[in-house]
């Protein structure tokens, strides 16, 4: 579980991936530090006093919020039981999850990984190594855009003794490049077009034109009275040509059927013959139908029944928007 084997290869990989993008503190952003830490020794080893230990690390971030770091930092002003000065050095690997977005001053974070310690006391050749599973936390000030000040704290289990240190820490460092667009670059940007307002489409409404011809007993003759009516009728088809109707002929119920089916059928040509060849609605457009006294709408049995029967009928309709 040393790391020393793979040192060279992690570092290399870092550099080789920490092309600078046109934005920052994000996605792509490498980030060099510079920090001191104060490590509490775990009492095993039998340490006189705990040392302070200074060093550097770069990281760089495989996403917004998650970085890869790797760090040294050499151990000052720890001492072993007779007295004599512990001298050595970490290597970690660690990666941090960061808070909030990128961009913001403020990114608290958690952190997790390996580390290596190599040490041992001052003009003897015996060393101890061990190797430590680190978790931490803290956060990160950006004082600038590419300036911030971190703080935090790690605790470190010795996987080899199986005891647990402790490692306070501050820093400063340098960010550069990648991550979260800057607020002016979005604020200038151009605004997408409005689509174009779909045309609504006002629904159709129907016209319509009734014609209701009366007659007098046994007579298929068109009144004067009437031809208003009539004319009217005339006057709507000329309008929209696309239309057409049936004229319809009635008779009250005096006399046989069919005296009355060929009564009915005369009186509805009879109103035909006015819209064709006086008003000059197209033949083709105007046909004739006789029913007889089959569909009577007033009671045959008295006078004023059987005169709101003896009629012609016709029934115009179209739909415009």
């Amino acid at each position: 579980m040393k790391f020393k084997n793979t040192l060279g290869v992690v570092i290399g990989s870092l550099l080789a991936t920490s092309a600078f993008s046109a934005l920052a503190q994000g996605q792509g952003a490498v980030e060099v530090e510079g920090f001191a830490k104060k490590e509490i020794f775990d009492s095993a080893r039998d340490f006189k006093n705990n040392g302070n230990l200074f060093g550097g690390s770069v990281g760089y971030y495989l996403t917004d919020d998650v970085e890869l770091r790797l760090g040294y930092d050499e151990v000052h002003n720890a001492r072993g039981e007779d007295g004599r000065n512990i001298k050595g050095a970490n290597t970690a690997l660690d990666a941090l999850y960061h808070f909030n977005n990128a961009g913001d001053a403020l990114r608290p974070y958690v952190s997790a990984g390996f580390s290596d310690q190599s040490i041992g006391q001052s003009g003897r050749s015996g060393r101890n190594g061990s190797t430590f599973a680190n978790v931490g936390g803290g956060a990160k000030y950006y004082i600038t855009e590419n300036l911030y000040a971190r703080a935090g704290v790690e605790a470190q289990y010795n996987i080899d003794q199986g005891d647990t240190e402790w490692a306070p820490s501050i820093g400063i460092g340098m960010n550069f490049g990648g991550g979260s667009k800057p607020v002016a670059q979005v604020a200038e940007a151009a605004p997408e077009p409005m689509p174009e307002p779909m045309p609504v489409e006002e629904p159709a409404q129907v016209v319509r034109v009734e014609l209701d011809v009366k007659f007098d007993f046994d007579k298929a003759r068109v009144k004067e009275e009437s031809y208003g009516d009539i004319k009217n009728l005339a006057d709507f088809m000329k309008q929209y040509p696309q239309t057409t109707t049936t004229v319809a002929g009635h008779t009250d119920s005096v006399g046989t059927d069919a005296y009355n089916q060929n009564l009915s059928e005369k009186r509805a040509s009879a109103v035909r013959e006015v819209l064709v060849n006086q008003y000059g609605v197209e033949g083709e457009r105007v046909s004739a139908a006789g029913y007889g006294e089959s569909q009577p709408v007033a009671d045959n049995a008295t006078e004023s029944g059987r005169a709101i029967n003896r009629r012609v009928e016709a029934e115009v309709e179209t739909q415009v928007k």
